[in-house]
């Protein structure tokens, strides 16, 4: 299984794949090792190379090497680790200083492929002689997991503790619910509290919530330029203001709730694009797409409850396992359609859950979310997860209100199942260039126009 604890990883921005995992994996190579460490070299392939800089994969792996992790980081303490390392070329490891030129210890290597992953890094660590101490090579694999590039390459899958109710498909995990009696989210539920005690699962889902609307609510007042070449100014803030402007107006338009969708999930990948502290849903370039929908549930369903909520979070688990388990939540590896387009699938069946819908209509909703991805390119323009990505968060969440609504209004059958859209969405992934997946290299990344 996926669990909750996996999927939904509190982090900083831009990306899950480039920032959160890179930060990640530099962290557990640096706590193994020696004392004797005299200096440290971090070599970015594929994607991690084309994108690396756009995405600040620099910046996280000197983080990550200096102890810092992804959830707990503040700002400040990020900016002067990067000082520190550019100006004085010093890192701070295991509490002891050692050289560190970012010019020349971080290298973005653009010609050597990655064989196992687009997204592969080799960290190494070398004595004051120049001897190699430790080597590791890892796999960014999406949404903030990191595997080993050895694990990759035998296929090999580590052993899991048991759970009640195993599912590798949507098939299976339907059957259990008939079987059962139990809900997605219940199934989902009893699964976690099998690993750890269900006031820790309960407190994780609450501080995913918390940390969600945080992140949304922090976008629609944060002002500005974003970071990047691009000089791109939030629009979150002024959306916001025009929004709450027009609420004293005697004549308002039917689609202003999605004027206010579209707000909240632009307010939080614009604090993803700035290096913001958000959750990983399923990945960071795509995080808008869940809190956007979230809280759509809690503002204008007049229904909307604490448990409802709740459920929405389990049962977005259930799908995006069953991406990460059977697919890809990776951009790199299968395009926007694995992070976007897995996120509006997980949306659609929260919400339809969250709505009161029944299994064969939750899954119906997913299957209908992501369908209407299918194909969709990673082709952010400058390497920055800015455009398109913003906005694509903003039509993913209104996609998945529309897909629940539609799923709501059926009784579940349908013709097209969840399963065989996780396969399809696999194999397109797998036949889509490598322009097209995170490199910039291709679609819109080519065609800005330069005046």
């Amino acid at each position: 299984m996926v669990s909750l604890f996996d999927l939904f990883k509190i982090g900083i921005g831009p990306s899950s794949s480039h920032t959160v995992g890179p930060m990640r994996a530099a962290g557990d190579f640096a706590a193994t090792l020696p004392d004797d460490v005299a200096r440290l070299r971090v070599t970015l392939y594929g994607s991690l190379a084309w994108t690396g800089k756009g995405h600040a994969t620099d910046r996280a792996v000197m983080l990550g090497l200096a102890g810092l992790r992804p959830d707990t980081v503040e700002k400040t303490q990020a900016d002067a680790c990067i000082e520190r390392a550019t100006v004085e070329h010093l890192l701070c490891l295991n509490g002891k200083d050692i050289a560190f030129d970012p010019q020349t210890d971080v290298v973005f290597d653009y010609e050597t492929p990655a064989t196992f992953h687009p997204n592969t890094m080799q960290l190494d660590a070398f004595d004051a002689q120049d001897a190699l101490l430790a080597r590791q090579r890892v796999c960014s694999v999406g949404g903030g997991f990191v595997v080993a590039e050895e694990q990759l390459a035998q296929q090999t899958v580590p052993d899991e503790p048991p759970v009640p109710f195993d599912f590798v498909c949507a098939r299976e995990l339907l059957d259990l619910t008939r079987q059962t009696g139990l809900s997605i989210a219940e199934i989902v539920l009893a699964n976690e509290v099998a690993l750890r005690p269900g006031h820790e699962v309960t407190a994780h889902i609450d501080r995913i919530i918390a940390e969600m609307m945080g992140a949304a609510e922090r976008g629609m007042h944060h002002e500005g330029v974003l970071p990047g070449k691009l000089a791109v100014r939030r629009r979150a803030p002024g959306l916001r203001k025009r929004l709450e402007a027009d609420r004293f107006r005697n004549l308002r338009t039917a689609h202003e709730v999605m004027d206010w969708v579209s707000l909240f999930a632009i307010a939080v990948n614009e604090e993803n694009a700035a290096g913001g502290r958000l959750v990983t849903a399923p990945t960071n370039g795509a995080a808008g797409v869940l809190p956007a929908v979230l809280r759509y549930y809690r503002t204008f369903c007049p229904d909307a409850t604490k448990e409802g909520e709740q459920r929405f979070i389990l049962t977005a688990t259930a799908i995006g396992g069953l991406f990460k388990r059977n697919a890809s939540i990776s951009g790199a590896e299968v395009g926007c359609q694995g992070e976007v387009g897995v996120a509006c699938s997980m949306a659609a069946g929260g919400l339809a859950a969250a709505l009161g819908g029944g299994p064969e209509q939750i899954e119906n909703a997913a299957e209908i979310g992501m369908e209407h991805h299918l194909g969709m390119t990673c082709d952010p323009v400058g390497g920055l997860v800015q455009i398109p990505c913003i906005e694509r968060n903003a039509f993913g969440a209104v996609k998945a209100i529309n897909a629940a609504s539609l799923a709501l209004r059926g009784d579940g059958s349908h013709h097209v199942s969840l399963d065989q859209v996780i396969a399809t969405m696999k194999e397109t992934g797998a036949d889509m260039s490598s322009r097209y997946k995170e490199t910039s290299q291709g679609g819109l990344a080519v065609c800005f126009p330069e005046c």
